[in-house]
């Protein structure tokens, strides 16, 4: 299992992803579910993975090799015209390992399960987010909906739900996804540092800040302590519950 979580505000995109990939507690690994395509000045897509490692990777390498159009000509990550278009790349893709990779799976008893979010801007158009399910199917992030969770989402979900709007700025937006994700690691330990973070402000075509947070991350260290201390506090000035 992973953890994943993508913020589409109105000053530009933030993404997170742990690097933790554990087949069973004996086989613990870390590779990275972060896969940025930049062109600057041109375009910058994200993508964040979720799910069967192997199905994942495969879909990302289709989408570096790129997928056949209707001309014969093989479209990519770097060629789509429209995050539309990138969205639609995606889908195909998820489709096309489906239909390679899943009756082995299947034979093999295991469930093709991945999911994805995908963040970016292409030259010209419009930034935008979108999750992708296990079918290829996808939906866009919106003003009422201004975020994504794939792979471990339930631990990390109530900060998000209590703080995040489309005005949160970009510092605190990757403020509140870094209490989000340690919130998951604190609660399941199939979640796990390294981190990878991505930010990009909207209409610069160019990331602003792709940092790698190591397990002895000082801030990351901070915002763990000082978010629980924080919600121990506020737990002590509850008043007691008066029973009857």
């Amino acid at each position: 299992m992973t953890y994943c979580v993508g913020l589409l505000l109105d000053e530009g995109l933030v993404m997170l992803a742990d690097t933790r990939t554990n087949a069973g507690v004996d086989y613990i690994s870390t590779y990275s579910k972060l896969t940025v395509w930049e062109q600057p000045g041109e375009r910058v897509i994200a993508l964040m993975t979720a799910g069967n490692l192997s199905v994942s990777q495969n879909v990302v390498t289709m989408l570096n090799e790129g997928l056949p159009n209707g001309g014969g000509e093989l479209v990519t990550m770097s060629s789509v015209p429209s995050m539309t278009e990138a969205a639609r790349l995606v889908g195909r893709a998820i489709r096309e390992v489906r239909r390679l990779d899943a009756p082995a799976l299947n034979e093999a008893g295991i469930d093709f399960e991945v999911s994805f979010v995908l963040g970016g801007q292409i030259a010209g158009r419009t930034l935008r987010m979108f999750l992708f399910y296990s079918a290829g199917n996808f939906i866009e992030a919106g003003p009422d909906s201004p975020y994504f969770q794939v792979g471990e989402l339930k631990y990390g979900k109530p900060i998000l739900d209590r703080v995040v709007n489309v005005g949160t700025s970009l510092q605190e937006g990757a403020k509140c996804a870094m209490i989000s994700m340690d919130s998951t690691i604190r609660s399941n330990i199939s979640v796990g540092l390294p981190l990878d973070m991505l930010i990009y402000r909207r209409d610069a075509l160019k990331i602003e800040v792709r940092s790698h947070i190591p397990a002895d991350d000082a801030y990351f260290k901070m915002i763990s302590e000082g978010w629980s201390a924080g919600l121990r506090e506020a737990f002590q000035k509850i008043p007691d519950p008066v029973w009857s």
